[in-house]
């Protein structure tokens, strides 16, 4: 069966053809007349196995049937006809390019906001009016906030990847876009994976929904085969740099489970002479992009991401990935080793599990139903205990003498003790015998010497010193200036004269 006999028109058969598709998958055969139908859509796919052109080409041709724009339909300023929502940056860019690769010669308007990059060139975008927009649920919000996007006259809603969405926490935001939209409208759902919480979402904002199951749930695609190396810890970088030079792997895909463990892989394999880059939450924007692009045009050999990059990620001819860590949940793991043996094409998917991964191992298993293989190691040689990796950088060593575990600078010696200082420890002195107020001082004063009296201040005996002394008790009466002058303490440090307060 063709593209054409599905209902789609010359100009979105050409351009599929263009791609070099030109047989339908088998989620494809069963979406695209569901939608152009109308009908609302629950869909539960393997990743790879064409979702994206499921629901790009059927609403490509509602929007333009035949190939033509339809005239009794204007554009109006800031609103949006279909509105796709996705969970990541990377997955949206993709969708978006789908949308403009398959309606490249129709006379279409889309745009693509995330967060991560300024807003305005956003706005501006979106401020004539599209016919299609795809972005995250995030920056969606904060458009509606400033008022720069009309959801109200929304047509066609799709929730890509909807389980990842609510595994991220979007589950709020979600709510808030789908309360902004009409009630008439047609609400399209597309996932590698349906839980119950999914269901029961769909419940809730589809009405009489076609559902399609292509495959059975959280299942893995039979072409990528799958392959578990046990090992410690320690060696996981130095295993994976084995594999990645002996099988002379062009480009892989590595995922870790952390952002600082992503970093630290991919630093290690560049210093090791594999061209490596991560991309994860806390790298830029455009840093992420970069390096998805440079990986894709084949200029960088390994690509190190967190499970931002599991979904949606589109590469051609994937041969490899490897899981450095094994995910926490389960149905991460279908996602992805789903980057590779995509579009009928087969790949390789290899995991390093330590010994405090077996749990998450036997959980993966029991969710696809299949045990994994063992992987032979290819004459693996563990490095030895020095060269073992931490997950915290080593300290230098301090040089001989330098104290407090801090080097001595340019290598040079400790200084020697002061000639006046015992070099032996303070714990080896010799502790007097008598408590410490027994002890006679050494200032050459006996204890039951009195101190001298200070030396008073030399303050002249006039009337402008008698005037201030009154001002200093409150105008009230003041002893007399003799005993006043006799008791107050004196000093040796000579006076400047102050001046007047009152003249008589």
């Amino acid at each position: 069966m063709s593209f054409a006999s599905l209902g789609l028109s010359d100009v979105l058969v050409r351009a599929v053809a263009a791609t070099g598709y030109t047989t339908p998958t088998p989620v494809q055969l069963q979406a695209v007349p569901a939608v152009l139908q109308g009908r609302d859509l629950m869909v539960a796919a393997q990743t790879g196995t064409g979702k994206t052109a499921g629901f790009a080409l059927p609403i490509l041709e509602k929007l333009f049937p035949l190939g033509q724009a339809d005239n009794n339909v204007r554009r109006v300023p800031k609103q949006v006809r279909v509105l796709v929502l996705t969970p990541t940056r990377e997955l949206a860019a993709q969708v978006h390019q789908s949308f403009v690769t398959y309606g490249g010669e129709l006379p279409m308007k889309s745009a693509c906001v995330f967060g991560g990059v300024g807003a305005n060139p956003q706005m501006k975008a979106i401020a004539p009016g599209l016919d299609i927009l795809v972005a995250c649920p995030g920056r969606l919000l904060d458009l509606v906030g400033q008022r720069a996007v009309d959801l109200s006259k929304v047509e066609i809603l799709v929730l890509d990847e909807a389980d990842r969405m609510l595994d991220m926490g979007f589950v709020h935001d979600v709510k808030k876009v789908i309360a902004k939209l009409p009630s008439a409208r047609q609400t399209l759902l597309f996932s590698a994976t349906f839980s119950k919480d999914i269901t029961d979402l769909a419940n809730k904002l589809l009405n009489s929904p076609a559902r399609i199951e292509v495959t059975p749930p959280n299942t893995t695609v039979e072409r990528i085969s799958q392959t578990v190396y046990r090992i410690a810890p320690g060696h996981k970088r130095a295993l994976a740099a084995h594999l990645i030079t002996q099988g002379a792997w062009e480009q892989v895909l590595i995922f870790t489970r952390t952002k600082h463990g992503a970093n630290r892989l991919a630093e290690y394999l560049d210093k090791n002479g594999l061209a490596s880059a991560a991309i994860h939450g806390n790298k830029s924007q455009s840093a992420r992009t970069k390096a998805l692009a440079d990986f894709k045009a084949n200029k960088l050999r390994i690509l190190v991401a967190t499970d931002i990059a599991a979904r949606g990620l589109d590469i051609d001819q994937l041969p490899h990935v490897i899981n450095f860590e094994l995910p926490n949940v389960s149905e991460d793991y279908v996602h992805r080793i789903g980057r590779t043996g995509r579009a009928g094409r087969s790949g390789g998917a290899v995991s390093l599990v330590s010994p405090d991964e077996e749990k998450l191992l036997k959980a993966i298993e029991r969710m696809t139903r299949q045990r994994i293989d063992e992987g032979d190691l290819q004459g693996f040689e563990p490095p030895a205990q020095g060269e073992l990796n931490s997950d915290r950088p080593e300290r230098p060593r301090a040089a001989p003498g330098a104290g407090r575990g801090r080097p001595a600078a340019n290598g040079a010696q400790k200084p020697a003790r002061s000639p006046g200082r015992s070099d032996k420890p303070r714990a080896d002195k010799p502790r007097a015998d008598k408590p410490r107020s027994d002890r006679p001082r050494t200032s050459g004063r006996p204890n039951n010497e009195p101190r001298a009296a200070r030396p008073g201040i030399n303050e002249p005996r006039d009337a402008v010193a008698e005037e201030r002394r009154l001002q200093a008790h409150g105008n009230r009466a003041v002893p007399p200036s003799g005993a006043s002058h006799d008791s107050a303490p004196r000093s040796n440090r000579p006076q400047r004269e102050k001046p007047a307060l009152f003249s008589r």
